[in-house]
């Protein structure tokens, strides 16, 4: 009896719960409906009214730029001719510019020009202001209405005016449109089995390129020592490109996780396929943005590569491309945050560094050096020669004199291998590739000092 009367109450419960389900669900289709007919109402008023003709298919689409606008900046609406060039650009091949572009304090910013690229040959730099494009002001531009203005017909130029830290006035940056083909990854043989590997954006093709250029710098040499893999100026791409290039390195743990409105969804690391463990430094800068920093995130945090540079870009939103229907267009659209295993947020926050180090320029660099004359031994009078001295004086004397060893030499200072160059220009890279053969030194020490024995022991 006690069971049917708590039954009988229980449904009453439910009952109620239902019917107060129902009218929030009518309160709310109401409140939508209401607010849908305050929009067609003034549609139909501007078709009615309005002193010229309108194309109604053109309002529409102004109605919903309009209402994504109050959004966030990566949320956009993609008419038909732009949403299939969005897909082409995931594949590494289409035409236009080479730059990835936001809005910073309501300016249309370059994120970062990708490596040779028209935009790139041209001179535009990740952090340069586009105050307008062919003469037309960007201001109130949404980033899907600026990348319209600078598509159109290959080989043709677009003029971009460019505000950068140092210039007085805009300048304008003429940008020859071309066919732009991307090559996601780059390498340098660094010798006695270290690697540079430059990735420029993380598109459909990447890991896979990055596995046949390791595992070709891996029968070079031998085996890897050490790899430099440097993400600056990356503006990121494809999720599911970094979480690839992640599990390459991580035999297990989270690589990263996504939060949405209402779910939270982890992605994890498989041995499977996990290539050898050999140190690993990644070389970040203040525009290495989205897939880069899950990459970067996920190896810091998992204790798998040293992070050096300086802190990213901090673009930590998921966007969702979804279709609207055939000839319909698609909508970008912000559907969730990164964070990295640790928990950390990406956005607005930013991969910091675990080393940081400033790029200077290495021209102004070298002047800056004061070269101080020292004496050393070999400046005596009559020192003993050493080894190397007595081999550069012989060939000294069979090239006929101190005139054509000094030719040979500054033609060896013009002829500098692809490593020499890449060190000599960059001074991170070159720092990163110090930390990298100072590893092995500092792993020995470390070990000599783990079994040295302590103060008591000695005793």
């Amino acid at each position: 009896m006690r069971y049917k009367i708590l039954s009988a109450v229980g449904v009453t419960f439910f009952v109620l719960a239902l019917s107060l389900s129902m009218g929030s669900i009518k309160s709310y289709a109401e409140g939508r409906y209401e607010e849908l007919q305050l929009f067609t109402k003034v549609l139909n008023l501007v078709q009615k009214y309005y002193v010229k003709d309108v194309d109604a298919k053109k309002l529409l689409h102004g109605g919903i730029k309009g209402m994504l606008s109050e959004l966030d900046p990566h949320t956009n609406f993609l008419p038909e001719e732009i949403y299939k060039e969005f897909e082409s650009e995931t594949q590494g091949r289409f035409g236009g510019l080479g730059i990835e572009i936001t809005v910073q304090k309501s300016v249309l910013t370059v994120i970062s020009p990708i490596e040779d690229t028209p935009a790139w040959k041209a001179g535009i730099k990740a952090g340069d202001k586009i105050v307008s494009i062919n003469g037309e002001s960007t201001k109130g531009l949404s980033l899907v209405e600026a990348a319209q203005k600078m598509r159109g017909k290959m080989g043709s130029v677009v003029k971009l005016g460019i505000y950068r830290d140092g210039f007085q006035e805009p300048k304008v940056f003429p940008v020859k449109r071309g066919d732009v083909k991307i090559r996601s990854v780059k390498y340098t043989d660094l010798g006695e089995g270290y690697a540079y590997f430059k990735i420029t954006s993380f598109i459909e093709n990447t890991t896979r390129d990055f596995n046949r250029l390791y595992s070709k710098h891996k029968k070079k040499s031998k085996g890897v020592r050490g790899a430099v893999i440097d993400l600056r100026k990356n503006p990121g791409g494809l999720l599911d490109q970094a979480i690839k290039m992640s599990d390459l390195f991580l035999e297990d743990g989270t690589i990263v996780s996504t939060k949405g409105r209402s779910d939270t969804e982890f992605f994890y690391a498989k041995k499977e396929g996990t290539l050898e463990k050999t140190p690993l430094i990644l070389l970040l800068d203040e525009y290495s943005a989205s897939a880069s920093e899950i990459l970067a995130g996920a190896l810091q945090d998992n204790r798998r590569a040293l992070v050096m540079g300086k802190k990213s870009f901090g673009k930590g939103s998921v966007q969702s491309v979804i279709s609207l229907g055939e000839n319909k267009g698609g909508l970008k659209l912000t559907v969730a945050q990164y964070f990295t295993p640790s928990g950390r947020s990406i956005q607005a926050e930013g991969v910091s560094p675990d080393v940081e180090v400033e790029n200077f320029d290495p021209d102004l660099l070298e002047k800056a050096v004061i070269k101080k004359s020292v004496r050393r031994e070999k400046d005596i009078k009559g020192h003993i020669l050493g080894k190397k001295e007595k081999e550069r004086l012989k060939k000294t004397k069979t090239s006929g004199g101190f005139n054509l060893w000094w030719n040979e030499e500054e033609n060896k200072s013009k002829k500098l291998s692809k490593k020499d160059k890449l060190l000599k220009s960059d001074f991170q890279i070159l720092q990163a590739y110090n930390y990298l053969r100072a590893w092995k030194v500092m792993g020995g020490l470390h070990q000599l000092r783990a079994k040295a024995p302590s103060e008591n022991e000695q005793k």
